[in-house]
């Protein structure tokens, strides 16, 4: 049996188990790793590679400064004034919540606007006494859409641009993506205040040991100014990432050590702050993301799909194969390998049959941020699974339909703005 067939069987009994989570997710994750090292796909050092993976080291940072930000009462602090503000209606809070995300991530990276805003939509719904899940869930959904509507929100943006680029054609414009990214975000905070918020669970927020609102008479001032300095300098630092050459997960690392230098908590809640099933369960999925693509077993699905689309396909089932492949790829591996994968495919299929590849190669692009059935389809899935209280079945029921709703948007709006 080839490479292929192997990582594809491996990733049918992970999904298997990540569905009926028979055991931890986080086991299932390292453990289709380990399985595809002794099945020699795998080198051992490409088995372990996700535990130092950037996004990993950056989970672990943000994940102290979260911790600090409860300890020392800032999130408490922002969340009380945040309610007092607009009130405890969960609409409004997820509104609000949504809206502010997706202007973050349009502009930046999507993983670290939600490791930045988690803590406090957290202590939000514990003032606010409401379900913090769904609140959550929109947090990750907003930050998702948010990145498809500029080129640099999210990664398989600037990949679609550099793709057509090389093979002659003009690439897509900095805000030419806010054609269908706009819309896409409306209709995304649309289905969760109505249906989402519905099919989500409803847990309450888990605020840390020592941390909630009735000890605030006990909160240090001193060291509540100094987080909220700490977590507007990691802010800033991410936000001119390329400009001061300092990656975002150094600013992190860096944040969480002056959290505990400074005294903001100590050394032991700093360990107890990082949610380590977040942690193991992206570390692990990264090994089998990366087995998809080394393997070829991205590209047997691929060729499997082109093949049913016959020889001579029409324009819209070009498109909503591409992107149905796109977005049912980015959900186990990398979206970025994903896109990589099938836009040199699509740009060959659509001049084959004479339809324009522009529409076909933003259809995969965007599909690849349609990654909400998953916790490991994307980091902010996989950020808010612990304190969200998540189960895996949880993002399907919640993601499937706003699947389904993602790609007739598209069929609707790209045809409009790019023709065939």
């Amino acid at each position: 049996m080839d490479a292929a067939m192997v990582t594809l069987g491996v990733l049918a009994v992970a999904a298997f188990l990540f569905a009926t989570e028979l055991i931890p997710l986080a086991v299932t994750a390292i453990g289709a790793a380990i399985s595809l090292g002794l099945l020699g796909v795998l080198t051992p050092k490409e088995v372990f590679a996700g535990l130092s993976n950037s996004t990993v080291v950056l989970f672990a940072g943000m994940f102290i400064i979260g911790a600090a930000m409860f300890q020392t009462g800032v999130a408490q602090k922002i969340g009380i004034a945040v309610v007092k503000k607009s009130g405890t209606n969960e609409r409004s809070l997820m509104a609000a919540i949504m809206l502010i995300t997706i202007v973050l991530s349009s502009v930046s990276s999507n993983t670290a606007t939600v490791a930045c805003l988690m803590p406090v939509v957290i202590q939000i719904c514990a003032a606010a006494k409401v379900p913090v899940a769904p609140q959550l869930m929109g947090l990750a959904v907003a930050a998702n859409v948010g990145g498809t509507i500029t080129m640099v929100g999210t990664p398989p943006n600037i990949l679609m641009s550099a793709t057509l680029g090389a093979s002659g054609l003009t690439p897509f414009g900095f805000f030419e993506f806010a054609w269908i990214g706009i819309p896409l975000s409306i209709v995304g905070v649309l289905y969760m205040l109505t249906i989402g918020r519905k099919l989500c669970p409803q847990h309450m927020a888990i605020v840390p040991e020592g941390a909630d609102d009735k000890k605030e008479e006990a909160k240090d001032p001193r060291k509540m100014i100094v987080c909220g300095v700490i977590l507007l300098c990691v802010i800033v630092a991410m936000v001119l990432e390329k400009d001061i050459n300092v990656p975002m997960q150094t600013s992190a690392i860096i944040g969480g050590l002056m959290c505990v230098l400074t005294g903001c908590l100590n050394e032991k809640q700093a360990y107890q702050g990082i949610d380590w099933t977040t942690i193991f369960l992206f570390a692990g999925m990264l090994p089998l993301a990366s087995a998809m693509d080394k393997s070829g077993a991205g590209k047997v699905i691929a060729d499997f799909v082109v093949g049913l689309m016959g020889d001579a396909p029409s324009a819209v089932v070009i498109v909503a194969a591409m992107f149905a492949l796109s977005c049912g790829l980015t959900q186990f591996m990398s979206n970025t390998a994903a896109a990589a994968l099938l836009a040199p495919i699509a740009i060959s299929i659509a001049q084959s049959v004479g339809v324009s590849p522009y529409p076909v190669v933003m259809a995969i692009g965007i599909a690849g941020s349609c990654a909400f059935t998953t916790p490991v389809a994307t980091p902010p899935n996989t950020l808010v699974l612990g304190p969200g209280q998540f189960k895996f079945m949880d993002y399907v029921k919640v993601g499937l339909p706003l699947v389904f709703i993602s790609l007739i948007v598209c069929l609707v709006v790209i045809p409009l703005v790019w023709p065939f």
